[in-house]
Order: C-alpha cells, then sequence, then structure tokens
C-alpha cells in the first residue's frame, strides 16, 4: 500500500511517473527570505521574459506592495511583513518548539562556534535578549534585545509539487508534467474551466481576466501586449486584473485561461537559469537540482541557528507533507502562515484510498439491503 500512496501523496519521481524517456535531475528553487531585500527585481524579470500582463502599479494599504499575491498575472509575488517586538518574540518562541520537535538547536555558551557557522548542535536556548556566555560566533537577535520592529520580505511562486493537484484535475491535458520535475500550463490547450484553480493548496493558479483584444471570445490565446500603457483604474484593486485596467494598457493575452509560474521551462531547456533567480541582487533566489536546493536549505538554517535566529525553519522540504515536497523550499523566520503560506497543504488526490472504501462500503451496504428485501419477499 506504500507504493500507491507514495504515487497519490507521498515522495516519488514525478517526471519519470510522467514516463519521461530522458532522465534529467529534477530542478527546483530555494528562496532564503533571510537574505531578501523586497526590491521585486524577481518579479519584474519575471514579467519581461514571460510576458505576464502590468497588474498594478499603486501600493495596497496593508503593506508596501502593489500586487498583493500570486494570481495569474503575477508569477511572482514579494510579500513585506512589518512585525513588532512581541510577534518577533512570539516567532522565536515557536521556532524553539520547532527545534524540541527535532530540528537542529542553538550552541550553547560553552560549546565553540564552528567556521562559516556550519556543524549541528543540541544545546538548550537561552532567553531573547540574553547573552550567551563565550558565544563567539556574530551577534544574532538572542545576543541582543529584541528589536522594536523587523521587515520580513519574501518571493513566493509556484511550488511546482510533487503531486500537482491542479496537473490531477485537469480535463484538457493543459497542464504537463516537464522533464525537469515542473509544472507547467499549454495556453492554447487550456479550456478556462478552472477546476486547477479550485484544486490548487496554494492558491497559486488562477485564470486572467481583462479585454481579451481582436479575438472578443471567452478565451484570447497566444495574443501579445501592446500600447503604450495607461493611468488604469487602480481604484478598485488593478493587482487583481481588473478588465478597466487591461482596457487602458492595451491587448491581454491568455484572457479567460489558466496561468501560472513555468519555471522558466523555454529557459530550463537552453541550460539557462530561469528569469527571477538570475535577476536577484542578493540571491535570495537560488536555482539548480532540487536535491542541492534541499541540501543548502538545510544548512542554510543550521547557521541561522548557530548564529542565534531560533525563528530560522524550512518550508516545502518534506516529502511527506501532502504534496509529497514541492520544487519551491523556503525558509521563513516565522509561521508559514506569517507568509501567506498553508501550515499543512494536502493534495487531493490523497484522499483518494478513503473515498473509494467508502464508497465500496457503501454499495455492498446497498446491495446486501437489496438482497435482504428481495428474499423477504420471496418468503
Amino acid at each position: 500500500m506504500g507504493f500507491w500512496r507514495n504515487q497519490l501523496s507521498g515522495p516519488t519521481d514525478p517526471a519519470a511517473d510522467a514516463a519521461w524517456e530522458t532522465s534529467e535531475p529534477r530542478k527546483g528553487f530555494f528562496t532564503d527570505t533571510s537574505i531578501c531585500i523586497g526590491c521585486k527585481a524577481c518579479e519584474v524579470a519575471c514579467k519581461e521574459w514571460n510576458g505576464v500582463p502590468e497588474d498594478g502599479l499603486d501600493l495596497l494599504s496593508q503593506s508596501y506592495d502593489n500586487t498583493g499575491a500570486l494570481g495569474a498575472s503575477t508569477w511572482r509575488h514579494v510579500a513585506f511583513v512589518e512585525q513588532t517586538s512581541d510577534r518577533i518574540e512570539q516567532a522565536r518562541e515557536s521556532g524553539r518548539k520547532l527545534v524540541s520537535l527535532g530540528m537542529p538547536s542553538v550552541r550553547s555558551g560553552e560549546e565553540p562556534a564552528l567556521a562559516g557557522g556550519g556543524g549541528t548542535a543540541t544545546a538548550t536556548l537561552t532567553a531573547p535578549g540574553e547573552l550567551r556566555q563565550g558565544a563567539a560566533a556574530g551577534p544574532g537577535p538572542t545576543d541582543t534585545a529584541v528589536p522594536d520592529v523587523r521587515w520580513l520580505m519574501a518571493s513566493d511562486v509556484c511550488k511546482h509539487c510533487t503531486h500537482a493537484a491542479c496537473l490531477d484535475v485537469c480535463p484538457t491535458g493543459a497542464l504537463f508534467r516537464t522533464e525537469f520535475g515542473t509544472v507547467v500550463v499549454q495556453d492554447d490547450v487550456c479550456n478556462g474551466c478552472g477546476y486547477c484553480v479550485a484544486a490548487c493548496p496554494f492558491g497559486v493558479i488562477e485564470r486572467r481576466s481583462g479585454n481579451e483584444g481582436h479575438e472578443k471570445g471567452p478565451q484570447s490565446h497566444g495574443i501579445s501586449i501592446k500600447g503604450a500603457g495607461g493611468a488604469g483604474d487602480t481604484a478598485k484593486g488593478s493587482h487583481q486584473n481588473q478588465p478597466a485596467h487591461a482596457s487602458s494598457n492595451g491587448e491581454v493575452k491568455n484572457v479567460g485561461i489558466a496561468q501560472k509560474c513555468t519555471l522558466c521551462y523555454d529557459r530550463l531547456g537552453a541550460g539557462q537559469t530561469p528569469a527571477c533567480a538570475q535577476a536577484c541582487p542578493t540571491t535570495s533566489i537560488k536555482f539548480g537540482d532540487l536535491d542541492e536546493m534541499r541540501a543548502t536549505a538545510r544548512a542554510r538554517v543550521a547557521q541561522l541557528h548557530e548564529l542565534g535566529y531560533p525563528e530560522a525553519r524550512l518550508y516545502g522540504v518534506d516529502e511527506h507533507d501532502g504534496v509529497g515536497g514541492t520544487g519551491s523550499t523556503f525558509l521563513l523566520l516565522d509561521e508559514p502562515e506569517v507568509y501567506g503560506l498553508p501550515p499543512d497543504p494536502r493534495v487531493t488526490t490523497a484522499d483518494l484510498p478513503d473515498m473509494f472504501r467508502k464508497a465500496g462500503y457503501a454499495g455492498l451496504t446497498m446491495l446486501a439491503m437489496a438482497a435482504a428485501a428481495f428474499v423477504g419477499r420471496r418468503k
């Protein structure tokens, strides 16, 4: 049963399951939010390379952000989260609880620091604001007082799940698994049904809205954006791709079609780095073989723990997380919910065995009742 369960929600090789003859290492991202500066270079590079329409230039009311969330015209989204000292302490406390569950812990004051912050440590953490005696590493948040305020910045993207619910429910085959283990939408095959939108546990994929241009149909395949731009109707939230805003900026391609990050599939085929990772000035977005990215993520979180950041944690590296692990790994400095990420994502196919079992029981019960009624009538 373990094999079949892995085929539905557990660890597996998605490219091999998709029957690719060529063997390519699975590719993925590692986004280190601890060094993200919120410059949005990744958003701009993604739009420029993939021809993604503009989705609003006015700042939203809740933060220094103009896009709000991932969507059909926002394949990369940089979140800005402001935190007070109380929230920072809560984040560190939740990080200590994770350490007690098996994550690497911060070293003790008596334990010497290792070069580069590497190695493992298992000592008990000191309270925020307390000075660790004999600490030889650079000053971390547990060495000094908790700051009054801090900003958390994180570049979010499609997770390219091992078990992608969007791909599983697509009735036309518009979504497919590439030889690199990523998930891509074929614009000319999508019929705009929206099943994938409801199925995605991360709320990533979305159908694009706007004025479709010269075709004037329910879907608009492959129309390029043109026009010099305009002011747009931002009063109603142009970051959600309002038709009025699209109209003022010329034609919009792929209206009504499901859209999301392709992990720059065209660039991967040419041996190039995805545009967002190429443009990141701090290397917050790293790209490479997924196994290497996960190893880099584990080393980085251990280093931050050594330096006194107990709130550092990983997201997307667990192959038993309900989606079989993701192709996009994140290092976070607080709970996933703070960044708008679900704490317990689960692919819809994970419940298929239980659903079939219950349906079987119901069918057998009905059959038994029908047989009993038939036997009773004969008597």
